[in-house]
C-alpha cells in the first residue's frame, strides 16, 4: 500500500486516487521520461529526464555540473501517460484520460561505487531493456562526470482517470458528438547511425522493443 500523507492526500477527485504500491510500480515501468522538480536559488526548475527504478528506489542521472543536480535536497518527481482526451457536450466538462504517479522526497547523491553502476544499469534498460549488456560500459572518466540521484519511493501518490466523458444530466440531450479519442505511443523502424559500418544488424532486443504490444 502507498503511505498517506499530507502531500500525497487527494482534496479534489479522491476517487481517481490509487493506494495500490503495485499500480505505482506499473506506471514507472511503463514510462520514458519524468519531470524533476527542484528548487534552485530559490527559484522552481522542472526538468524532464530520464529515469529508471530498482525495488523502492527510483535513480535519475545528468552532468555533475548541472545545477538541478548538484543541490539535489527536497524533490518532486513526476511521470504522466496520456491515454485519451475526453470530449464532452460542453467546454466545462472536457477531460483527459491519464495515469500518473508523483513522488516526494530528499534525493540523495549516490556516492557506493556499486549503486552507481546500478542505477545507471536501470537508467539504460528502462528506455531500451537488453541495451546495458550490448554496449561499452561508462569509463572512469565518464563515471566522474555523471552525478546519479537516488530518490526513496516511500511517498508517492498515484492518479488515474479512465473512461467517458461526465456530462452535466441536462447535456445529455444535447445534439452534441461527446466520447474519448484514445491516444496510443507507438514504436517506428529503427534508423540506423549514418555513419553505422554495413552488415551490423539491428539487435533482438530493440527489435522485440517494437513488437506489436509492447
Amino acid at each position: 500500500m502507498l503511505s498517506s500523507t499530507s502531500r500525497t492526500t487527494l482534496n479534489r477527485e479522491k476517487h481517481r486516487g490509487r493506494t495500490d504500491r503495485s499500480e505505482l510500480y506499473e506506471i514507472l515501468d511503463a514510462g520514458l521520461v519524468c519531470h524533476l522538480g527542484v528548487v534552485v536559488n530559490g527559484h522552481p526548475m522542472v526538468v524532464p529526464t530520464g529515469y529508471g527504478r530498482v525495488g523502492d528506489t527510483l535513480y535519475l542521472h545528468g552532468s555533475t555540473g548541472a545545477r538541478s543536480l548538484r543541490t539535489a535536497g527536497e524533490v518532486c518527481v513526476t511521470v504522466t501517460h496520456l491515454d485519451g482526451i475526453v470530449l464532452a457536450r460542453s467546454s466545462f466538462n472536457h477531460s483527459i484520460n491519464y495515469r500518473s504517479a508523483m513522488i516526494y522526497g530528499v534525493a540523495r547523491i549516490v556516492e557506493d561505487a556499486g549503486e552507481r553502476i546500478a542505477g545507471l544499469r536501470a537508467l539504460t534498460e528502462q528506455l531500451a531493456p537488453g541495451q546495458w549488456d550490448a554496449v561499452r560500459q561508462p569509463t572512469k572518466k565518464e563515471l566522474a562526470a555523471t552525478a546519479v540521484l537516488a530518490l526513496s519511493l516511500e511517498e508517492a501518490s498515484v492518479k488515474v482517470r479512465q473512461g467517458p466523458p461526465e456530462d452535466e444530466e441536462e447535456d445529455y440531450a444535447l445534439p452534441v458528438w461527446a466520447g474519448v479519442l484514445p491516444l496510443r505511443q507507438t514504436w517506428g523502424a529503427p534508423e540506423p547511425d549514418p555513419v553505422l559500418p554495413p552488415g551490423i544488424p539491428v539487435p533482438a532486443h530493440i527489435t522485440e522493443r517494437r513488437a506489436p504490444g509492447r
